[in-house]
């Protein structure tokens, strides 16, 4: 397969592994509403905030979607669209060194993006989906990094989504009036997506037996000489009225399916519809059990976020994915809700929406490291308001002023309500990144909890985060893979001497709630020997030295 090279990949590519794990703070004053939402906002270098953010998120998230700078050198937004901004400039000047004065805006882009790529991959289940917008600038060398990092056998496909009307004041002959959404998969077998017909919302009408229903075409585009079976006369049987399909078409149905499709009242007939109906419509019924048929790539444009009127005149077998308004729609909403431009040129709602719809369900994970106004935690709150779901949100944002002032005021807003807008519900925790677990010694940092240990501990472990539930009072973690881990930490029983419990003694070993299988056990230091561990199936790491710190 071909790959994508450039100046510094060699100093990025295994970048991601070495980022030190922070820890996470809370700050009550910026948190709104119910902590047990689940929902949170993270202020901080999105690297740094991915992988503070592992340990509790690993294989969890069913939806990425994020909007990173498109690199097009505009340096006059809110959020810097490219990567000179002071933060990135430090960090390559850290990690590619002096190879960085040679880099093209281009090689910036790509240093930047291939390990917060590498990390979001991380927390991705078998079934999830990565969404990621860009423009003209980078478009090319995104997918092949996204080939590279996510196999090619994952592409799921492109989406081009329409972002404005009319012509860009440009020195080009050729108006780009439109930007992309890659779209992969970490395994596309496993890969499901929705249409925005699935939702109720797509069947507007209700006929006499309470059946939701959408109004869609009887006949398929093809002629009598093609499909000679499908062309007859069916009749109303209230009526007796007798109608034939358009000479350029037939009917969608042969005649035996037809007249169980009549039986079953699915046809509406311009005798007792009102209007100036001229030719019978089929009933296209809701059904919430029912798997669609694959979405399709285009775009369909709409006014506002409820999608019926344009979804009831889709093809029952051609359903879109996205079905969003302009990017002047993402501006007006902010305007209603901060009472100013607060933001240049955020994403509108329904575009992120209907991603975000089309992925997930129920009690789904959506991720967005690249948060900037924060349409992606409005899109999961909207969506729960209308479905009744409890999707959460994780948002990164790396500039602390658009975090407190834009991201979080806009997501308390829609949350408590504005204006004459009423309140979506739910809420957010506002976290900032707290130090590292390490210091520079390699020693855990004294406010570190046993629970934020654990959690670290587990996860370099086993990979995977820690089990809910698991933090119950005992030195036992969870088992993965057959396997018990234990901690013997301050927290459990508060004492560093030997009796206390973080050294491993014969007494703490008879203590320990009971495995039957292999163990591993991580404490200060151990009053056994090889043999008894041997006997009791137990590997021993000492801490802080044998602890991953990165």
């Amino acid at each position: 397969m071909p790959t994508l090279d450039w100046i510094g990949k060699r100093a990025v590519v295994d970048h991601h592994r070495q980022v030190p794990f922070h820890l996470l703070r809370e700050n009550p004053a910026l948190s709104i509403g119910n902590p047990a939402e689940g929902n949170l906002l993270v202020q901080g270098d999105n690297l740094l905030a991915l992988k503070a953010l592992l340990p509790y998120y690993a294989d969890q998230v069913k939806c990425i979607y994020i909007d990173p700078p498109y690199n097009t050198g505009n340096e006059g937004w809110v959020y810097n669209d490219n990567v000179n901004a002071l933060e990135i400039s430090k960090w390559l000047g850290e990690v590619v060194g002096r190879e960085a004065d040679d880099l093209s805006r281009h090689d910036k882009w790509l240093c930047m993006m291939y390990p917060r790529l590498m990390l979001l991959k991380e927390f991705l289940r078998d079934d999830g989906i990565i969404f990621v917008s860009i423009g003209e600038d980078e478009v090319g060398n995104l997918r092949c990094l996204l080939d590279e990092v996510f196999g090619i056998k994952n592409r799921l496909g492109t989406l081009v989504w329409k972002r404005r009307s009319s012509s860009a004041m440009r020195g080009m002959p050729l108006s780009v009036d439109h930007e992309y959404i890659l779209a992969y998969g970490l395994d596309s077998s496993a890969t499901v997506l929705h249409g925005l017909a699935k939702g109720i919302e797509a069947y507007p009408y209700e006929d006499e037996d309470g059946r939701r229903y959408a109004s869609t075409d009887l006949t398929v585009g093809m002629s009598r000489e093609v499909r000679p079976g499908q062309f007859y006369p069916i009749t109303n049987p209230r009526t007796g009225v007798t109608y034939e399909p358009n000479p350029a078409r037939v009917w969608r149905f042969f005649p035996e399916t037809m007249r169980q499709v009549i039986q079953d009242d699915l046809i509406i007939w311009p005798d007792e519809a009102e209007g100036n109906l001229t030719r019978p419509r089929f009933k296209t019924v809701f059904d919430p059990v029912k798997a669609r048929p694959k979405p399709v790539s285009t775009w369909i444009t709409s006014a506002n976020t409820n999608d019926r009127e344009v979804l009831a005149e889709e093809s029952e077998y051609d359903v879109s994915i996205l079905a969003a308004g302009m990017t002047q729609e993402g501006g007006r909403l902010l305007q209603q809700i901060f009472g100013s431009q607060a933001f240049a040129y955020p994403k509108p709602l329904s575009l992120v929406r209907s991603l975000i719809r089309a992925a997930t369900r129920n009690n789904d994970i959506v991720l967005d490291s690249f948060a900037g106004s924060g349409t992606t935690g409005h899109a999961v709150l909207d969506l729960n308001n209308e479905d009744g779901g409890n999707r959460r949100f994780l948002l990164c944002e790396l500039e602390q002023s658009v975090a407190q002032e834009i991201t979080a005021e806009r997501l308390r807003r829609v949350s408590e309500g504005y204006g004459d807008t009423p309140g979506l519900g739910g809420g957010f925790r506002y976290f900032d990144l707290g130090p590292t677990l390490f210091d520079a010694d390699g020693r855990i940092r004294e406010e570190v909890s046993f629970a934020e240990l654990a959690r670290h501990v587990y996860f370099t472990e086993t990979g995977h985060p820690l089990p809910e539930g698991s933090l119950n009072g005992t030195p036992l973690l969870g088992v993965a893979n057959g396997i018990a881990v234990y901690l013997l930490y301050n927290g459990i029983l508060k004492d560093k001497s030997p009796a206390g419990g973080n050294v491993l003694t014969r007494e703490v070993l008879t203590s320990l709630p009971p495995h039957d299988g292999p163990k591993v056990v991580y404490g200060t230091s151990r009053r056994v020997s090889p043999e008894t561990l041997r006997r009791a199936g137990i590997v021993f790491r000492q801490t802080p030295y044998e602890i991953r710190t990165r």
